[in-house]
């Protein structure tokens, strides 16, 4: 009694129709072998102009911040011919409100600038990243100086001469903490890699094979 034969099984078709190929042009998946993104200069261009606006954009925030937070109140007196200037309260929390006031501005500015630039370039880069950083920092920096030229003169002697004895005046607008200055870029930062991580391009599909297969992934042939 002999084994029922059985036919062997088809050879591998080796033909050129079996080797996975790029997509034609315009058909589902061509994308993925194209350059991502406009290219490195126009995005290094884009950076730069983003760092200048933003920094630009500091004369804002400098005015807002010396319009907008509280006055320290001092007082200046003549001791044995000598003036001494002291806090008119000394459990008054005017400083902390100053250093509050940036840090909320600068909180504020960065969510602007952060969420402007994502619906500007919705596929992001590194470059538009560092540009966020620096130019919310050089824009802290220079509100931060234009408050301070805006705000009343920082030889507090010479005010309180110029006040009078006994009389009260504002202290000169400055930070009492350099973290302030770094809410903006943080800020800017956090919602534009927020946004782009929920709604920014995906990568597409990978290609698919092009040209009739002969057989199924098992080693069947196909009717």
């Amino acid at each position: 009694m002999t084994a029922p034969l059985t036919p062997p099984p088809p050879p591998h078709d080796n033909t050129p129709h079996q080797v996975w190929q790029a997509p034609p042009a315009g058909a589902p998946g061509a994308g993925t072998y194209e350059q991502d993104g406009p290219g490195m200069k126009t995005e290094v261009r884009e950076a730069a102009v983003i760092t200048v606006a933003m920094a630009l954009g500091g004369v804002l925030l400098g005015l807002l911040w010396w319009w907008l937070a509280p006055h320290v109140p001092l007082i200046g007196d003549e001791v044995d011919k000598s003036w001494v200037v002291y806090l008119k309260d000394s459990e008054g929390e005017q400083a902390i409100g100053v250093d509050g006031t940036f840090t909320l501005l600068g909180l504020g500015f960065g969510l602007v600038s952060g969420l402007a630039v994502f619906l500007l370039r919705r596929r992001g880069g590194v470059p538009l990243v560092v540009s966020l950083g620096i130019g919310g920092l050089l824009g802290s920096l220079l509100a931060w100086r234009l408050g301070m030229w805006l705000g009343p003169t920082s030889d507090v002697i010479a005010h309180a001469k110029a006040a009078g004895k006994g009389v009260t005046f504002s202290a000169p607008l400055k930070l009492g903490t350099n973290g302030a200055l770094l809410a903006w870029p943080f800020a800017a930062l956090v919602v534009h890699l927020g946004l782009t991580a929920l709604f920014g391009p995906r990568d597409p599909e990978p290609g698919y094979p092009v040209g009739p297969q002969t057989e199924d992934p098992y080693g069947a042939p196909l009717s």
